[in-house]
């Protein structure tokens, strides 16, 4: 068979690509010859006949489907020419959702998609149900600015739909270019078409006008013969006769068939008994069945019996199917008290709960089994908590064994929860708690340290199946189809009042972990009332603070797990507070330990001095304060969503107060270090840096230590501290926003500067006395007179043996610490020049000789220790010197300096010191 047209051939879609459900033009040839020859049209291979609007032999209108290829031909199948090809392609897009004020390379069509399976008029396309283009002519868009256009039409619209239509904004939208004969054959168009509305039912009418005449006769006709039999003969109506003959025949068949009738009823009745018995077997069978199924565990068989049942027999008023009906229903009933016992069993896992409330929900029991299983289950988590905290306290009290044994939160805890544990704290542990823990582990962790964990354990095994169980209830899914749909509504209220009751119940559970975890950590952030419910733990050393840090990172995984369940943070704000306390609490107790072991610290002096003449005092305190705040950084750092350690101005108060209290011990143990306790010299020595270049080759001398030198060492040591140990402390605690470190600064360095200036002035007084004391004796030994002496001859012996004294005092600090030389010398050759020019001034009156010897022991003192002369220690020989007559002749002078020439090169090895001393000096 030869057809009479050509194939279909597209050679034109507009768009070329978009979206599902997007509107497109096709244009081609031979497309057929009007919308019955049009059989078959698919873009991408997707059908899209249902939405195919055949314009023209070459113009199709249809929407793009859901096609699972993402680029393909268009495709036009005809009766006229067959199956067609495709000389472009069109290209699917992946749907996006557009927003109001979102560009887009397609135009988005808002019109809504008829489904041709549920429109009647099928012989309407769907795209004419709204028509694109109610003109019926070419639509031409304009370029014409949409904000212009919104600004001439305030509150209008361009869609013919809207009740604000604007017929003047459409067609400047859309024939801003139309001539007007094109919009005279618009108006014809608008007209036929309203036309066509209007007289859609009356044309019903005139086309079958003859029809409806027919039939009004024929009935007419059949009415007028009926009438006419009736009046006509006595015997009455035709239809009253034709029923006397079916009465008469009636009888005498029965007459005649009665006997044979009689054994057909009877066998028939036997016959319909046993029809009944093997037909409706399954309600005869079904009570024993149900006992069966019960005890295999076949639940689901038993409840699709008991609905097919109450389907059929449900309302039946047969007394037999009654009777019957009612064992079934006794039996359910005692398969809901079954299942409803096993509901409220616990333990159970999350799976059975949904399964025995899914099968009572479909057995329409009584109540509300769901909330039921929701309430046991709360009472049993709080069972639990209080169990595990009462098996540890009489653990700790020597009577093991009462641990709860029914569940083992180690076994218990979802694989995905445990594995957020472990991941997290293997990152955010401290070296401590990095190992595995081994049953080593175990006796060494406090017992309330363990108990927080497996109470943390516990609730993270137990809540997020509550929490499922709860979310399961809300969203319907705990329930069958058939439940969900008769009792959507009653559900809905349902839900509606238990939210309140299950906020409450997760609250108790909160505050239930809160109090327990605080009677055992800190109970004395608990009331009273509840310390004999959730306190009782008698214990009398205070947890350390890596034990604390360690509680802390559980507790916050345990509020990060709770997070991940997507439990709202109001219910979870008491854990917030509870990390909260403990943290201070933790800050507080490492900082009370860090104070103890800096009291401690004074026992581990060893008194070994290094070059810069420090032992390792300094570096012990300075270390055991870091690690401290290493060890609270954890602590200190802020989750997300935690407050600050230091906000509240009393906790900013007490750590500030520790802190200082932590520096005034380490003085205070400086201050014990420097007084020679009794006995203590000869276990006590001192061991010199062999490195250091004042030691005469290689020798390394122990030797008892003296006060002196005690006093020495901690002088030295208070001065690293003062220019670096304390500066380097303050910045370890600015590093960890420590508040109130100027005050902690301020207060330490005032005792510290105390403590320095006391202990100096000891050791002065120590040094500087007994050399001052010696000068007037050896003055005046020899009954030497100023005023009847002998010319002098070189500087007497108890210059030299001062000088001798200070150079002895030189020697012992410089061995300690050559920084404190300049400041020790300078303050004794204070006291020893005041001294002199006391007793200068003392003298009544000078002879020559003793003037001249006088003004040469001063001088020979004075530019010996030139090099510690301050401005006290200048003046002091100034008025020494003043005190003298002056020199009258130029011999005089030249035998004093003679004199004192003499003097330095017959003291130049010992004067050695002061030279090096001002060498230093100079450099430095």
């Amino acid at each position: 068979m030869s057809r009479s047209r050509q194939p279909p051939l597209v050679t034109g879609i507009s768009p070329n690509e978009g979206i599902p459900w997007t509107k497109v033009t096709i244009r081609g040839e031979n497309l057929g010859t009007g919308p019955t020859d049009l059989i078959g049209l698919t873009i991408c291979g997707h059908n899209c006949l249902l939405t195919a609007e055949w314009m023209s032999a070459s113009k199709i209108v249809c929407r793009v489907g859901q096609a699972k290829n993402d680029k393909g031909d268009i495709i036009v199948t005809t009766k006229s020419g067959g199956k067609g090809t495709s000389t472009v392609s069109f290209k699917l897009l992946k749907p996006e959702k557009i927003g109001i004020l979102d560009q887009s390379a397609v135009w988005v069509d808002e019109m809504n998609y008829y489904d041709m399976r549920t429109d009647r008029n099928k012989g309407i396309p769907p795209l004419s149900l709204r028509p694109a283009n109610p003109l019926g002519i070419e639509i031409e868009k304009s370029k014409f600015p949409q904000k212009d256009l919104e600004m001439l039409f305030p509150g209008m619209s361009a869609d013919f739909t809207s009740e604000n239509f604007s017929a003047a904004w459409y067609l400047i939208e859309n024939h801003s270019t139309t001539s007007f004969e094109q919009l005279k054959m618009a108006v014809t168009n608008l007209k036929r078409q309203a036309n066509k509305k209007s007289e859609g039912s009356l044309a019903c009418v005139k086309g079958g006008l003859s029809t409806f005449f027919e039939a009004q006769d024929a009935l007419s006709a059949i009415h007028q013969k009926l009438e006419a039999d009736g009046t006509e003969k006595v015997e009455g109506s035709m239809t009253q006769k034709l029923e006397n003959v079916l009465n008469r025949a009636s009888n005498t068949a029965d007459t005649l068939f009665q006997e044979v009738l009689g054994r057909k009823d009877k066998a028939d009745s036997t016959r319909n008994a046993l029809n009944v018995l093997q037909r409706f077997k399954f309600l005869f069978n079904l009570p024993l069945n149900i006992e069966r199924n019960i005890q295999k565990g076949d639940y689901d068989v038993v409840i699709n019996d008991y609905e097919k049942a109450k389907s059929l027999f449900g309302k039946t008023e047969v007394q037999v199917f009654k009777k019957y009906y009612t064992e079934v229903e006794t039996r359910i009933e005692a398969l809901r008290e079954l299942l409803l016992d096993k509901l409220l069993e616990t333990p159970s896992t999350l799976h059975d709960q949904k399964r025995y409330i899914r099968y009572l929900a479909d057995l329409h029991a009584p109540g509300d089994p769901a909330w039921q299983c929701i309430g046991a289950q709360h009472r049993w988590i709080l069972q639990l908590m209080h169990s595990c905290k009462e098996g540890y306290i009489q653990d700790l009290k020597g009577t093991p064994g009462l641990h709860s044994p029914v569940v083992d939160p180690d076994n218990d805890v979802p694989p995905s929860m445990l594995g957020h544990l472990s991941q997290t704290a293997s990152l955010k542990r401290g070296s401590s708690f990095q190992s595995g823990r081994t049953d080593t582990w175990r006796y060494k962790c406090p017992h309330r340290v363990a108990f927080v964990e497996k109470l943390t354990k516990l609730v993270l095994s137990q809540l997020p199946n509550f929490w499922k169980l709860w979310i399961s209830y809300v969203n319907g899914s705990l329930f069958s189809e058939t439940a969900e749909k008769s009792s959507h509504i009653e559900r809905s209220k349902n839900v509606r009042q238990r939210q309140n009751d299950f906020k409450k119940m997760i609250q108790e559970i909160m505050h239930c972990l809160v109090k327990l975890i605080r009677g055992a950590l800190l109970p004395l952030s608990i009331p009273e009332g509840g310390m004999r419910q959730y306190g009782g733990w008698e214990v009398k050393s205070e947890l350390d603070g890596q034990w604390l840090a360690h509680v802390i990172q559980t507790i916050r995984l345990t509020y990060e797990s709770l997070t991940a369940l997507e439990i709202p943070n109001d219910m979870l704000q008491t854990i917030q507070d509870l990390i909260l306390d403990l943290r201070v609490h933790c800050v507080m107790v490492t900082l009370q330990h860090t104070a103890e072991e800096v009291k401690r610290l004074a026992g581990k002096e060893d008194w070994i001095v290094g070059n810069e003449g420090l032992t390792s005092l300094p570096y012990q305190f300075e270390q055991c304060i870091v690690h401290s705040l290493q060890s609270l950084k954890g602590v200190l750092d802020c989750k997300p969503g935690e407050a600050s350690v230091f906000q509240q101005p009393k906790t900013q108060e007490e750590v500030c107060q520790l802190s200082i209290n932590i520096m005034q011990i380490f003085i205070y143990c400086l201050e014990q270090l420097s007084i020679k306790p009794d006995g203590d010299g000869d276990t006590t020595h001192l061991s010199i840096d062999v490195s250091s270049p004042d030691l005469f080759g290689s020798i390394h001398e122990d030797f008892s230590l003296t006060s002196e030198q005690q006093l020495l060492i901690v002088l030295s040591n208070c001065c690293y501290l003062e220019r670096h140990t304390f500066l380097n402390i303050a910045e370890h605690f600015e590093k960890h926003n420590f508040q109130g470190i100027e005050k902690i600064t301020q207060v330490s360095m005032t005792l510290l500067k105390d403590l320095d200036h006391r202990l100096f002035e000891n050791y002065i007084e120590l040094k500087a006395d007994p050399i001052v004391g010696s000068l007037e004796p050896g003055i005046y030994a020899g009954y030497f007179d100023w005023k009847d002496c002998l010319p002098p001859t070189g500087v007497r012996n108890y210059l030299k043996e001062a000088l001798v004294n200070i150079i002895a005092v030189h020697a012992e600090v410089f061995t300690i610490s050559k920084e404190l030389v300049p400041r020790v010398l300078t303050k004794v050759v204070e006291a020893v020049s005041e001294e002199l020019s006391r007793l200068m001034q003392c003298v009544s009156s000078f002879s020559k000789n003793g003037a001249l010897q006088a003004r040469l022991e001063i001088c020979a003192l004075r530019d010996t220790v030139a090099v510690h002369l301050t401005p006290e220690s200048k003046s002091s020989f100034k008025q020494a010197l003043e005190a003298l007559p002056q020199l009258s002749s130029g011999a005089d002078k030249k035998l004093l300096e003679e004199l004192l020439n003499k003097f330095k090169s017959s003291m130049h090895l010992q004067l050695t010191c002061f030279q090096a001393t001002s060498s230093t000096m100079t450099k430095t």
